[in-house]
C-alpha cells in the first residue's frame, strides 16, 4: 500500500527505505547536497527528495537546513549511529561475497599515489591486461589514504602504513628521496654561501599538504628557503624540477633517467616503506589476489624500490 506521496505503507505507517540511508550517509557526513549529489551522480533534488522521505518514514527531524549545509539534530546524530552500523553490515556482506569468487574476473578498485600509478602501475598494465584480460582495475590517485573498510577502494599501494582497520598489511619495497634540481639549473645558480640550498629557488608542496613528509622535512631543514613554486601534486613538483625552476624533493625511483643532479642525498633525507593493504575479507579473491600479485612484483621489479 502507499500514500499519496507514493511512499510504502504498513498497517497506516510509513516504511523504512533502505537506499535512503545512502542518501542520509552522504548528507550526514559531507553535509551538502550538492556532494552528495555528486558522489551518487544523482541530481540535488533527488537527494533532497530522499532526505525528506526518510524523515517522513521515520517521522522526525534529521537535519537543520541552513543556507551553508545541513547540519545533524539530536535526532540526527543518533540514527547516525544506528544507520552506519547497518552500513558496516552491508559492506562486510559485500566484501564476504567479493571473497567468493574464484576466476580473476572483475572490477578492482586500487588506491594508490600519482607517482605510483603514473610511472610504475601503468607502464605495466599491457602485460597486466594480457594476462588478466577480465580484470578491470580502477585507479584512484590521491594524497588522502582511501577508506577500504568503506569500499574506496579494494586494495592500496601505499607508503603509510596504515594503524586501524581490518586490514591485511604486506610490506612489499622501500622508498628513498632526495632533493634533486635539473642538470642545466645547477649549472646556471652557482652556490651562494650562507644561504640555505646555496640560495637556489626549492619547489615544494602547497600548505593543504604540509603534513606530507617532504613538505615537513623542508620546513624543519629549511624554514627560509627560497621558494619558487608551491603545487599539489609530485608529478607537477618534477614537471618544474625538469623545466629549471629549482630544487624539489623526489623520490629516486622517478628520478631515474632524468637529467637531475642530487645536491642532498638519501642518506641525508627520510624514506618510506612500500605497503601493499587490503581488506581482510577480500584476500581470498581471486581477482584481488591477481592485483596484488602484480602490484608486489613491480614494487619488487624496479631496483631503487626493492631494498
Amino acid at each position: 500500500m502507499e500514500d499519496i506521496a507514493g511512499r510504502r505503507l504498513e498497517n497506516g505507517k510509513h516504511v523504512v527505505d533502505w537506499n535512503d540511508l545512502r542518501y542520509f550517509l552522504g548528507v550526514a557526513r559531507s553535509g551538502s547536497l550538492t556532494r552528495t549529489s555528486a558522489d551518487l551522480r544523482v541530481s540535488q533534488s533527488t537527494v533532497s527528495r530522499r532526505i525528506s522521505e526518510f524523515e517522513a518514514s521515520l517521522g522526525m527531524t534529521l537535519f537543520a537546513r541552513h543556507q551553508t549545509g545541513y547540519f545533524l539534530t539530536d535526532a540526527g546524530r543518533e540514527v547516525l549511529r544506528h544507520a552506519q552500523a547497518v552500513e558496516d553490515s552491508i559492506l562486510a556482506l559485500e566484501r564476504g561475497a567479493t571473497g567468493l569468487d574464484k576466476a580473476p574476473a572483475g572490477t578492482v578498485r586500487l588506491a594508490t599515489s600519482d607517482s605510483l600509478a603514473t610511472d610504475l602501475i601503468i607502464p605495466a598494465m599491457p602485460a597486466f591486461r594480457a594476462r588478466y584480460p577480465h580484470i578491470c582495475l580502477e585507479i584512484i590517485t590521491s594524497t588522502v589514504a582511501a577508506e577500504l573498510g568503506r569500499r574506496e577502494a579494494d586494495i592500496a599501494l601505499r607508503v603509510v602504513r596504515p594503524t586501524r582497520g581490518n586490514l591485511k598489511v604486506r610490506r612489499v619495497g622501500h622508498m628513498t628521496y632526495s632533493v634533486y634540481g635539473s642538470r642545466a639549473y645547477i649549472e646556471q645558480h652557482p652556490v651562494i654561501e650562507g644561504e640555505p640550498l646555496g640560495g637556489r629557488h626549492f619547489i615544494t608542496w602547497d600548505e593543504s599538504h604540509a603534513h606530507l613528509p617532504a613538505a615537513a622535512w623542508l620546513e624543519r631543514e629549511y624554514p627560509d628557503c627560497r621558494i619558487a613554486l608551491a603545487t599539489t601534486s609530485l608529478p607537477t613538483q618534477i614537471a618544474a624540477v625538469r623545466a629549471g625552476l629549482g630544487l624539489a624533493v623526489i623520490p629516486d625511483f622517478l628520478a631515474a633517467g632524468e637529467d637531475f643532479i642530487s645536491m642532498v642525498p638519501a642518506d641525508q633525507m627520510f624514506s618510506n616503506e612500500v605497503w601493499l593493504v587490503t581488506h581482510a575479507d577480500l584476500i581470498a579473491s581471486a581477482r584481488i589476489q591477481a592485483v596484488g600479485d602484480f602490484l608486489a612484483d613491480q614494487v619488487k621489479a624496479n631496483p631503487d624500490l626493492a631494498r
